[in-house]
């Protein structure tokens, strides 16, 4: 679901109808990682949760619940015994039936009377919490699985088949703790990436010695040392040495990254072969690799459609398979000519069943499986509704600065014009350029920093002109950094100065003009090459049926030059963000489902506008992304968009082969039962059995991303 909060922080000036109005604002509204988690409950209309709330935070071995929760948690599996009771339970089950079995009918009651005793105490060994638990639910009306087992089991010894109620709960029991540990798998897969970040830290001590500390405790602005082989203990920035570190537990990028004084570096990583010290910049729970676990979590509460779906029939389904068992029972003797005794026991074994548990599984386990699986490639899904919403698009609409092309843009050329003094037209630039953090204006102020130095003037009342540039104060004149939609609208767009424009954007470079009250005074030429991965990923998303558009603030020929460059025919520039967002209605009505990509506050709009919005991530850029778009691409590697297509599509199909599967088993038990052929045993082993199915099936998306074709 989208996100209600846009963040509104401008940092003005635009650059030849780029905007400088690019989001980089940092609400810091990160929920640290020990905050209690969202957990997705999977719910029916049984009355209760037919199975433990699916979260991901603890296995469901651990979960004790009790009433005051909140939650009605009915498939608690805290009642469950442990493996060594299961196996007692399950051989006093098989002494049992071979009592019943060689007792015959009543032939011998010491026979019959051992084999109820040890029906009993299987029931005892393994199902007794789950019949105390059922019982109180009955009392209470509702018709959870436990109340279910307790109903059949009761029914089962009052029309003797006491054999078949012991051995109905012990494979239940069992069916379970299998459940429980498939389930774990699923559960604890994202959790474990925090394991990637060391409990400990060696803070360096003003005497150049280390101390060991808790990485918990370890205060902001503290100076780290990273041997080689050694894992980052938390966020920081590298203030010595240079090394190789491998980023791929964050950012899913197998490749090495060169680290050197100023660059980033995140919790988790693995520093290669050289010394590295860090100043930590985050706290442990608010690390960028917390902050992915975090979102994760989170990700649980927006339910796919599908998920929605399922928890909308199941509400149903019970109540339903509840009155055919009770029909069965009552009508059968009337209808099919049973005995009233084999009406009850197919009514029973019918009622085995009737709790949709395997179906309520089938969607949570596919969607957290499938979400790890992206974190783990550097792909932050924000839910499972954006999850399998991927798969329906038929469009991308991308940004040029900075999600196109590397967004680290560099000062090629500058010429004063009208007669300007180079050093009068320079240091009123920077002045201005170094007060934006837009890609375009730090790559001038850069470009300028060493001719300029500290021979400037400050500006003053600096103000932003949305997606046309920034102007401020300087000295006793009015200065104004702007592209030439600004300047066409002063009136000083003359021939020869669109002819000069016109010559840099057909080599894909983006002009910048200064200006003052007399007219323009200089012209600021900067190029920003395309991402690497641009073309596979455009060429990706066209094989998927996806058409690709670029919509850009940058001018137009400019535009279509890098479009062209990665492959895209469709390229639309001198675009303002009120454009963009109507260009994106457009494309949603003519094409279909149609995705935003982008990394500023231009692009914010548009992001929320589509029906799923990409933002490229990084450390720079992954505060915003989170407050605003539903995908974040941690390593602004753009073949993560076509992989996201992709698993949608694969998860969208695991989902239905999980439901399918889940509601034909218990099509073709009702069949066996109105036929007279079903049991109570195979009931628990059709219930359970298909919940363990839909759970490994499910469980297969894990290992998403390890074929060599996503690498």
């Amino acid at each position: 679901m989208k996100q209600e909060r846009l963040s509104t922080h401008a940092h003005g000036g635009g650059h030849n109808g780029h905007s400088h109005d690019h989001d980089h604002a940092h609400p810091h509204e990160h929920v640290p990682a020990t905050a209690k988690p969202i957990a997705a409950t999977a719910t029916s209309a049984c009355g209760t949760g037919c199975c433990a709330p699916f979260s991901i935070n603890e296995p469901a071995k651990s979960q004790s619940h009790d009433e005051s929760d909140g939650h009605d948690h009915a498939h608690d599996h805290g009642v469950l015994p442990g493996w060594p009771r299961i196996y007692a339970a399950l051989a006093a089950a098989l002494a049992a039936e071979a009592c019943h079995w060689f007792g015959g009918d009543g032939a011998n009651s010491t026979l019959q009377y051992l084999g109820m005793a040890l029906a009993v105490l299987g029931i005892a060994l393994s199902g007794l919490g789950v019949y105390k638990a059922g019982l109180k639910d009955l009392l209470r009306f509702k018709l959870g699985i436990h109340a279910l087992m307790a109903v059949a089991v009761t029914g089962a010894f009052i029309i003797g088949q006491w054999p078949e109620a012991a051995m109905v709960m012990a494979l239940y029991a069992a069916a379970e703790r299998i459940e429980d540990q498939a389930m774990d798998k699923a559960r604890l897969a994202i959790r474990n990436l925090l394991q990637l970040a060391p409990e400990t830290a060696d803070v360096l001590q003003p005497d150049g010695s280390t101390q060991r500390m808790a990485a918990s405790e370890v205060p902001l602005g503290a100076v780290l040392r990273v041997m080689p082989g050694a894992r980052v203990p938390l966020d920081g920035l590298v203030t010595a040495g240079e090394s190789s570190v491998n980023q791929a537990p964050i950012t899913g990028e197998s490749a090495l990254a060169h680290k050197g004084p100023g660059d980033d570096l995140y919790a988790g990583s693995i520093n290669q072969d050289g010394e590295l010290q860090l100043r930590v910049t985050a706290p442990a729970s608010d690390s960028l690799i917390a902050r992915i676990v975090h979102a994760v979590e989170q990700a649980q509460s927006s339910k796919a459609p599908t998920q929605r779906f399922v928890d909308r029939f199941a509400e149903i389904y019970t109540p339903i398979v509840l009155v055919l068992a009770i029909a069965l029972g009552l009508l059968a003797p009337w209808l099919l000519d049973w005995s009233w005794h084999q009406a009850a026991y197919q009514a029973l074994a019918l009622l085995v069943i009737a709790c949709p548990c395997a179906l309520v599984l089938s969607t949570p386990v596919t969607v957290v499986s499938a979400l790890t699986a992206a974190a783990k490639r550097g792909i932050l899904i924000k839910g499972g509704s954006a999850l399998e919403s991927a798969r329906q698009l038929k469009a991308i609409a991308l940004d040029k600065t900075g999600t196109l092309t590397t967004g680290s843009p560099k000062l090629v050329d500058w010429q004063s014009w009208n007669a300007a003094s180079r050093n009068d037209a320079a240091t009123r630039a920077y002045a201005l350029a170094s007060r934006s953090d837009h890609p375009v204006s730090r790559a001038i102020a850069q470009g300028l920093e060493a001719q300029v130095g500290k021979n400037f003037a400050e500006a003053q009342q600096l103000q932003a002109l949305p997606g046309r540039g920034v102007q401020a104060q300087i000295g006793a004149e009015r200065w104004t950094l702007a592209n030439l939609r600004w300047v066409g609208e002063q009136g000083w767009d003359s021939a020869e100065l669109q002819a000069a424009l016109m010559l840099q954007e057909q080599q894909g470079r983006t002009v910048t003009l200064l200006a003052n009250e007399q007219g323009v005074q200089a012209l600021f030429v900067v190029a920003d090459p395309l991402r690497p991965q641009a073309k596979a990923a455009v060429a990706q998303l066209q094989a998927l049926g996806v058409k690709p558009i670029v919509l850009s603030g940058d001018n137009s020929a400019t535009v279509r030059t890098v479009a062209a460059e990665a492959g895209i025919s469709d390229a639309r520039g001198n675009m303002l963000p009120e454009d963009k967002l109507k260009t994106l209605s457009e494309l949603q009505r003519d094409i279909g489902p149609t995705a935003m990509t982008g990394d500023g506050i231009n692009d914010a709009p548009a992001l929320a506008q589509a029906d799923i919005g990409f933002a490229m991530g990084g450390m720079h850029a992954t505060d915003m992304a989170m407050e605003t778009a539903d995908v974040v691409l941690m390593n602004d590697d753009l073949r993560r968009i076509p992989e996201v297509v992709d698993l949608s599509q694969r998860a969208h199909s695991v989902l239905w082969q999980n439901i399918s599967l889940a509601l034909g088993i218990k099509l073709a038990f009702f069949i066996l039962a109105v036929s007279g052929n079903a049991s109570m045993w195979l009931a628990v082993l059709a219930d359970m059995g298909v919940s363990l199915l839909v759970v490994a099936n499910g469980l297969r998306l894990r290992h998403w991303g390890n074929r060599p074709e996503n690498a």
